[in-house]
């Protein structure tokens, strides 16, 4: 089989305890730290180390409270609460790197394009080009209310809204401020020539911003775009624009239906699969010997929270366990929440139907998507054959303890792969797009965002 590069993503969230509940207990864990600028600093030196393409932030803008009916497990568990804006730790990072890209968790549903589109513009100028967009619709109930909705906007829609704002976005960030708009003639007294900045004059169902982006064209213009969704409507939305796709399933099987999915309806796109890439996620528990990470494991074990992993996989899916017995087996259920999460965590053992003694387990570390458990080269050939087997072009890290899940997959596996000509000894490209992709730093000319319905720029 032809090998080809994984690409590696670290999964982070400006919080304490992201994706494995109740770990923050745990000694060797500093995700407390969340707020201390130090901890992003460090993190960005060992990714950078480790050749990491880039951090991803994941973020929400509301409390998980299906569980129970209440915010009160997710805040006494620490489960993704509370949480910190992740774009105003991008600067820290990059300061301190070169290569490392951003990838940023930010709603559609939640803040208007206008604004958001010089913020991302202002990251990508700050990070010289290494920033990174990861387009959500926001699932949680309680973000709606909190932002003056009478309920959450439905499943289906909140993809509608998603389409009008990339609209927006594109025109803002491709379209209003022509190539060489921007002179810097000291001699003459001109910065910009007025004549090459343009009104996007955008008049849609959701929104309505006539007038020009406030900022100069980035390194990128448009960040590298990511999306995460995977139901149908998901899919879909992710096959036209996408540059990155992230998935959670649980098993190489469910992995594979997923990627196929998604391969196929980027080419009912009109675009390549080699356009997109499919990074799962992942947590490594390694150790210099098996039996050591199997010694990590079972330590870990032992400060799962089963409240916050129900109360994550409640705001998840929709699903409030507090209503199973512990050994009832779970229901599908249509829902606003997460629709892939629904189907796949229903779905663990391919063999049983999951139970809410599963879900403790399972989600416990490691949130939605799959753990491993072994030597460096254990680790290494688990992810080989995830990407020969399930057809991943990489993986979201996410950890079990931080940063120390990551600083022994840096010094531990990364060599490995590096040796098996997997993973890069050395950065290229200029951006991160640039460095995904070796195609410069722009939008491929065949993109939507490079032909939207606004005002073409010549």
């Amino acid at each position: 089989m032809v090998k080809k590069r994984i690409y590696l993503n670290a999964f982070d969230m400006n919080t304490p305890g992201h994706q494995s509940p109740g770990l923050w207990t745990h000694p060797d864990d500093e995700s407390y730290r969340y707020k201390d600028s130090d901890y992003w600093i460090e993190l960005a030196k060992i990714l950078e180390k480790g050749r990491f393409d880039a951090i991803f932030l994941a973020d929400v803008l509301g409390t998980y409270d299906v569980y129970n009916g209440s915010r009160d497990a997710a805040v006494s568990q620490g489960a993704q609460a509370p949480v910190n804006d992740p774009s105003l730790v991008v600067p820290l990072m990059a300061a301190v790197t070169k290569h490392l890209g951003f990838g940023v968790t930010a709603s559609v549903t939640h803040e208007h394009p206008y604004t958001f589109a010089r913020r991302i513009t202002t990251l990508d100028h700050l990070t010289k080009g290494r920033t990174g967009w990861n387009i959500v619709t926001s699932y949680l109930k309680s973000a709606a209310i909190n932002m003056g909705f009478a309920d959450q906007v439905k499943h289906d829609e909140r993809y509608d809204i998603a389409a009008e704002y990339l609209e927006v976005v594109y025109k803002l960030w491709e379209e209003s401020w022509e190539h060489d708009a921007v002179k810097v003639d000291k001699e003459k007294g001109i910065y910009s020539d007025p004549d090459k900045v343009h009104d996007i004059n955008h008049d849609g169902k959701y929104f309505k911003v006539p007038g020009a982006h406030l900022s100069e064209p980035s390194p990128q213009r448009t960040p590298v775009i990511y999306q995460a969704g995977a139901s149908a409507k998901g899919r879909a939305f992710a096959a036209k624009n996408a540059e990155c796709v992230f998935i959670g399933a649980p098993t190489i099987s469910a992995t594979k239906d997923t990627v196929d999915k998604l391969h196929a309806d980027i080419e009912k796109a009109g675009r390549s699969p080699e356009e997109v890439k499919i990074l799962t996620m992942f947590t490594p528990i390694v150790g210099q010997t098996e039996e050591e990470a199997n010694r990590k494991f079972n330590d870990y074990k032992n400060h799962i929270s089963q409240e916050g992993a129900f109360a994550l996989f409640g705001g998840w899916t929709g699903i409030d366990l507090s209503e199973y017995d512990k050994e009832e087996n779970l229901r599908y259920v249509e829902s606003d929440a997460i629709q892939s999460a629904v189907e796949n965590l229903t779905k663990i053992d391919p063999d049983k139907p999951s139970t809410a003694e599963d879900i403790k387990d399972f989600v416990g570390i490691g949130g939605m998507g799959p753990y491993t458990v072994g030597s460096p080269e254990q680790v290494a050939d688990t992810m080989e054959s995830w990407v020969n087997e399930a057809g991943v072009d990489g993986f979201n890290i996410a950890y079990a303890v931080t940063p120390g899940t990551f600083k022994d997959f840096v010094e531990y596996v990364v060599p490995i792969l590096q040796d098996r000509g997997l993973v890069q000894k050395e950065y290229e490209g200029t951006t991160l797009r640039d460095s995904l992709f070796s195609q410069g730093d722009q939008l491929p000319a065949h993109h939507p965002g490079k032909n939207t319905k606004g005002v073409l720029v010549t």
